[in-house]
């Protein structure tokens, strides 16, 4: 599994009974693509102080793609172990599955 899938939001009523036939790798994958979608969004505070001037800095190309960089960052961290926000996240998923329709 080289790369996340982007997270495409929450679910809703309708689409519930739909997403019930999915495996536990796609629950999986959809936890982990949660969590990167999460850390990344706490990761962007702290680069937005960072100046990219300076003899070797990127200027406008590197504030540019730095969302890139962060996208990666958290998905690397996920892949690494991450902050357990998946596995809770799973938890949740295979919860709902098991209600009745």
């Amino acid at each position: 599994m080289d790369a996340l899938p982007v997270a495409t939001g929450f679910l809703r009523p309708a689409d519930q009974t739909a997403k019930r036939g999915q495996s536990p790798e796609q629950m999986r994958e959809t936890a982990q693509a949660f969590e990167a979608s999460f850390l990344s969004q706490m990761l962007k505070p702290m680069f937005e102080s960072l100046e990219t001037d300076g003899p070797f800095g990127g200027g406008e190309g590197e504030a540019t793609w730095r969302s890139f960089l962060i996208d990666a960052m958290a998905k690397q961290a996920v892949k690494a172990g991450g902050v357990g926000l998946a596995d809770t996240v799973m938890s949740e998923m295979l919860k709902m599955q098991e209600q009745p329709a």
